[in-house]
């Protein structure tokens, strides 16, 4: 969904009392002991990082078990900072609604003076199997790490969430890299340039939007990876703009914030592929991408072929610029730790 700028003044600040380095499997139950509220809400603080995430669970029933949920938060935030290097602002607030059933929908994000609000919602009946394979919190949180830009130029926003989530879920071992691959191989075409198509900028239907957004950033980090013969990837040029101060709470020229992160990577793609899908129908031979990375479809998933030109590139996308010439991946650090509890009334 889209992030959204949010005035900060419409959600008061709560007082919270931060205990440190309280580990989450041991410590959920207790985190969340007698928090229940009359309006059913509990809440709860942890730590991703540096950054704090202050957790509010809506609509919550008697004897509910919120482990999972919890767990839920910790894979997303970790997927985040496993692929930024850190967690992209300093305070989130996140409010999850639950409902009946199984299951995560309807997500937004917002921006503000403190830092970003996530609001989405969830099954109840949800089970660790469940929210394992969702991807949405993490797309969700994977905005924060953006700069809001003007309209037009939507799909950036949306186009990397949808890029960059499985790669950051799969570095953090959340996620099978035959899924990965498999997903973007059956997905990407989507984000190809149809009948009448004026561009990034002027063709605002759904699949262009997410999927030519996220086929954008799958050449640009594609060619990132050739100009510098894998020692840097998209990852790079997008920690160079986070760490410029380009985070949901500023509002960026795109062209200024691709300059940043080409500037980071030391070679001229973003901006340049930015000119060349902006405003007409640049249209990639995706089989032949394909088949030089060494991805072979088979039925629901994929094979690897290790003697593609691009084998080295496929890895180093997959998993990290480093690590080009392994294919077994890194598991991430437990890097989001748990702390505090706090709960009160609402009225």
């Amino acid at each position: 969904m889209p992030p959204v700028k949010l005035r900060p003044d419409l959600f008061p600040r709560e007082r919270r009392e931060i205990i440190p380095r309280l580990v989450l499997p041991a410590l959920v139950a207790l985190l969340f002991a007698g928090t229940m509220s009359p309006a059913d809400e509990m809440k709860s603080t942890f730590l991703a990082g540096n950054s704090r995430i202050d957790v509010a669970l809506e609509n919550v029933p008697p004897q509910f078990a919120a482990q999972n949920f919890m767990e839920w938060i910790h894979w997303a935030s970790d997927s985040v900072i496993t692929y930024y290097g850190k967690f992209p602002v300093p305070h989130l607030s996140l409010r999850i609604s639950l409902f009946d059933g199984k299951g995560v929908r309807n997500g937004q994000t917002f921006g503000g003076d403190q830092g970003g609000r996530i609001f989405i919602h969830a099954g109840r009946d949800s089970n660790e199997h469940d929210l394992a394979a969702d991807w949405m919190l993490t797309h969700e949180m994977i905005h924060l790490a953006f700069p809001s830009v003007a309209d037009e130029h939507h799909w950036i926003e949306e186009g990397l969430a949808t890029y960059v989530e499985p790669i950051a879920r799969v570095r953090a071992g959340h996620l099978a890299v035959t899924r990965m691959w498999s997903d973007f191989a059956r997905d990407l075409p989507q984000g190809l340039p149809g009948k009448g198509d004026r561009g990034l900028d002027h063709t605002h239907t759904w699949g262009r939007t997410y999927w030519g957004g996220a086929l954008f950033c799958f050449l640009a980090d594609i060619e990132i990876h050739r100009r510098t013969q894998n020692q840097k990837g998209l990852e790079d040029a997008l920690r160079g703009i986070l760490n410029a101060g380009g985070d949901i709470r500023d509002e960026w020229d795109l062209v200024k914030t691709l300059k940043i992160g080409d500037d980071a990577t030391g070679v001229a793609v973003l901006v340049p592929l930015y000119n060349q899908m902006k405003d007409q129908p640049y249209d990639p031979d995706l089989t032949a991408l394909w088949k030089d990375l060494g991805i072979e479809r088979a039925g629901d998933t994929v094979r690897f072929i290790d003697t593609a030109p691009l084998a080295r590139t496929r890895k180093a996308i997959t998993y990290g610029a480093q690590s080009a010439g392994d294919s077994r991946g890194m598991a991430a650090p437990n890097v989001s730790v748990f702390a505090g509890r706090t709960a009160r009334n609402v009225p």
